[in-house]
């Protein structure tokens, strides 16, 4: 058996999601938790309103209000399937019992997101694109080579890369559509060397 490190994600009432992460940060440290779960957060972001005078103020909100989310350790167990069952190995995750319950019966949360009562993780990309953390991606391709758009809109698409941002994790291709070139900036995740 292994561990890997994953989000999830908490939902909260609206409103309470500072409260919720302060909390589950101290009952972390009183459980002793503090290496099964590693970080709680909600991502934020800065925004310009434009106030009745028409002077403009920075303001922080929320990008999900509502949700934390809460990155920890899980136990991977992976099982070899019978033949009758498909084969192959079975790869499931299973989350530390104690974690469960202090973040359960944290005040303010109502539940893990997932079906039932099963929290699901978020995927590496999901984690990158909702903005929770930056998981550098290596991407071992080089300007004026083809790449394939491998989701969004332009699944399937073929573009020639024409600049590589390794900070921003975007490459910029040209897609041809509709008999012309055009420009478009995706994320690392989205495209596959061919």
């Amino acid at each position: 058996m292994s561990q890997e490190t994953k989000w999830y994600v908490v939902h909260t009432y609206s409103g309470y999601e500072n409260k919720v992460k302060e909390d589950l940060i101290k009952a972390v440290e009183n459980a002793g938790l503090q290496d099964i779960i590693l970080d709680v957060m909600y991502p934020t972001e800065e925004t310009i309103e434009i106030l009745p005078n028409g002077k403009r103020k920075s303001v922080t909100r929320k990008v999900y209000p509502g949700y934390v989310m809460v990155k920890m350790m899980v136990d991977v167990v992976e099982e070899e399937r019978p033949a009758d069952r498909g084969g192959g190995v079975s790869r499931e995750l299973k989350m530390n019992p104690r974690a469960w319950y202090v973040i359960r019966n944290t005040r303010g949360v109502t539940g893990f997101v997932g079906p039932g009562s099963k929290p699901v993780p978020l995927k590496d990309e999901e984690v990158v694109s909702m903005g929770v953390e930056r998981i550098p991606i290596v991407l071992n391709i080089e300007v004026g080579e083809t790449v394939r758009v491998i989701s969004g809109p332009l699944e399937n698409f073929l573009g020639r890369v024409d600049k590589i941002d390794p900070e921003r994790q975007k490459v910029k291709l040209s897609v041809s559509m509709f008999g012309r070139e055009t420009p478009v900036e995706l994320d690392f995740f989205q495209v596959q060397k061919i």
